[in-house]
């Protein structure tokens, strides 16, 4: 049982409707919660607490952010069928992924930088999501080394960016494997850096410049300043990218920040090969938008896909994922596990991508306002709210397990 949060089982099955404090839990963040009562509204809590530049890097989207935008209306020209009367007393929402048995059909996609807005973000998020039994995915892009993540949550996914040469690779697969981690999530649409304009206006730089308006804005923000940033600083130091290589990175502060990123746009599937070939375990390519391109994936060994835009943050103007996911789902056999990213919010959304063929989603901004708010706590109400909805989705739906969801249950409505 989570230390956080525990479930409130009512009826049969493992189906959990409601979901409160542990006794003895820290009450500290009890009011902030009790007003937030969906996903969305951790948004606005996360706002007044961050930094605008901080912010704007959960936030913001590429360009214009109409893919951003397109993610969300997307789900909303897919309609249910329901059935009804089919008793539905007995609801289970739990699955198996790469032989792991987790209690929901949604995890917490990575998101880099995580421990700058929540302390120690990385080990909050992968550990919470352990006990709540969800599938979490730590960002290569990540500020505390992979080590102590996988230490303190060892059934968490491990994100990479692979390198641009083979040696490389292998030495990053090395200290991946001694870490512990069994999953590894290779995120492919990624080859140069995106348009930062949206994260310059709010101040935000890769590396991070100290300003006046920086100082200002962490000044002005004494929750964030003295519980997460001081705090980092006095016990762990100025912030390295930890992950991105097999050796540690650079400061967050250091101008070598953008030289390290630099180097990938020459990657093709030969450097997929490469890791397919040292990586023994089960093996996830994120960031696929296209049949062929899954046909691929499947070729040269992948287990797993993750349809995705990268939450709109990458190529401005490109299609939801929920849209091309059915093509891709029939465009590969059943030995290939499909999931999407971009745009989850509600349990519907949920829902309706499983009707459609994924066997899990995943969901990074609102589980990183969530541990913005109130830490573990922030993210175990997160996972309450999206698993109580889910759970009456299902029942109003007319279903008692995933494994009833499929496309009789969804039309196309717009």
């Amino acid at each position: 049982m989570s230390s956080v949060h525990k479930a409130i089982q009512t009826g049969a099955g493992d189906s959990a409707v409601a979901l409160q404090p542990a006794v003895g839990v820290n009450h500290i963040f009890t009011g902030v919660l009790e007003k937030i009562l969906c996903l969305s509204d951790f948004q606005e809590h996360a706002k007044r607490k961050l930094p605008r530049q901080l912010y704007s890097y959960i936030a913001n989207g590429a360009d214009d952010e109409q893919s951003m935008a397109l993610n969300r209306s997307a789900f909303s020209h897919w309609g249910f069928t329901p059935r009804i009367l089919e008793g539905v007393a007995n609801r289970s929402q739990s699955i198996q992924l790469f032989g792991q048995t987790y209690q929901s059909p949604f995890g917490i996609s990575p998101v880099g930088l995580a421990a700058m807005w929540c302390y120690r973000g990385d080990i909050v998020l992968a550990r919470t999501a352990q006990e709540w039994g969800l599938p979490a995915i730590m960002s290569g892009a990540s500020l505390i080394p992979m080590e102590e993540v996988a230490k303190a949550a060892p059934n968490t996914w491990f994100q990479a960016y692979i390198p641009g040469d083979s040696p490389r690779i292998i030495e990053l697969l090395t200290r991946i494997k001694a870490a512990g981690f069994k999953t590894l999530v290779v995120t492919v649409d990624l080859p140069v850096q995106v348009n930062p304009e949206r994260y310059v206006r709010n101040g935000f730089t890769t590396p991070l410049k100290p300003s006046l308006r920086l100082a200002f804005d962490g000044i002005s923000h004494p929750s964030w300043l003295f519980g997460t940033f001081l705090k980092t600083l006095a016990k762990h130091g100025m912030p390295h990218f930890e992950n991105w290589r097999a050796e540690r990175g650079a400061p967050i502060l250091s101008a070598s920040v953008k030289r390290d990123f630099a180097a990938r746009d020459h990657l093709s599937w030969e450097h997929f090969k490469v890791v397919r070939k040292h990586w023994d375990g089960p093996l996830v390519v994120k960031g696929l938008m296209r049949p062929d391109d899954a046909r691929l994936a499947q070729k040269y060994g992948a287990n797993g896909i993750i349809v995705s835009n990268h939450g709109g943050r990458q190529l401005d103007g490109s299609v939801s994922p929920i849209d091309v996911l059915p093509e891709i789902v029939g465009s590969v056999s059943d030995e290939i596990t499909v999931m999407l990213d971009s745009g989850i919010r509600r349990g519907t959304d949920v829902l309706k991508a499983l009707s459609l063929g994924a066997r899990c989603v995943f969901n990074g901004r609102s589980f990183n306002f969530a541990a913005t708010v109130a830490g573990a706590a922030g993210v175990g109400h997160a996972a309450s709210i999206l698993r109580t909805e889910v759970d009456r989705d299902m029942a109003l739906l007319g279903i008692n397990s995933v494994s009833e969801i499929d496309s009789s249950l969804i039309r196309r409505t717009a």
